[in-house]
């Protein structure tokens, strides 16, 4: 009888980014687009070894070539030249300026000169974190995760939040946090980040992009989306667009 054949195994990263991707109570990868990278992983012929990061040791790793893949957001800066994006992107996020009620809104990303920005320890912001911690004229603070953050803002310890959306909505409780507001900032797509380390890269790419398409048309995962280049508020960096 002949043997059968061992699935072969991926290595893909995972942050902190609830409810998108974190680690649960169990020790365990969990979230959304951990449950779609599954699907997509197993539907290619793969079986998924799931490592939890920093993302910037993330970004080292695709480099490396230590992980294979990380579903992460597109367009980042520093890792072009180094990783292929799937044609596909399952979900978008949004960067928002979150504030308290009765401030001034964010307009314009020039508002943030002379103020003082909460932002959240580890994340690099698709890469504006380097841009802002370049900027004489804006104050950075960090929160250790989302629901600090929100509490600093409370306590006036920053003018302004930068954090997404979703991760926001999870850690706030109303009627107690009713004061805090957002303005949209930025829209980012999600996508499978496949390191150029590796010589499979490109054909990683196109399996989990038609594996993605055959589990779309099935009702398995969220349908195929229109790629946008999304909102960007005005003055943003342009380098970071």
């Amino acid at each position: 009888m002949a043997q059968a054949t061992t699935p072969k195994t991926l290595r893909i990263a995972y942050v902190e980014f609830p409810p998108m991707t974190y680690r649960n109570h169990a020790g365990q990868p969990d979230g959304e687009m951990i449950d779609i990278t599954r699907k997509v992983v197993e539907e290619a012929g793969y079986v998924p070894e799931f490592i939890y990061l920093p993302v910037s040791r993330v970004y080292l790793y695709l480099s490396n070539g230590q992980i294979d893949l990380w579903p992460g957001l597109t367009d980042i800066p520093s890792l072009e030249g180094e990783i292929l994006e799937s044609w596909v992107s399952p979900l978008a996020i949004q960067l928002s300026a979150w504030y308290r009620e009765g401030m001034a809104p964010l307009e314009n990303f020039s508002q943030l000169k002379g103020k003082t920005v909460i932002v959240i320890g580890g994340y690099t912001y698709a890469g504006l974190i380097n841009w802002l911690n370049r900027s004489d004229d804006i104050r950075i603070t960090e929160a250790p995760n989302h629901r600090s953050a929100i509490d600093m803002l409370k306590r006036n310890r920053g003018d302004y939040l930068l954090d997404y959306r979703q991760p926001v909505n999870q850690v706030l409780t109303y009627p107690s946090d009713s004061e805090v507001v957002e303005s949209e900032v930025r829209t980012r797509n999600i996508a499978w980040l496949f390191s150029l380390a590796s010589p499979r890269a490109a054909v990683l790419r196109e399996e989990f992009d038609d594996a993605y398409l055959r589990l779309a048309a099935a009702g398995d995962v969220p349908p195929v989306r229109t790629i946008t280049p999304g909102f960007v508020i005005p003055g943003f960096p342009e380098e970071y667009r």
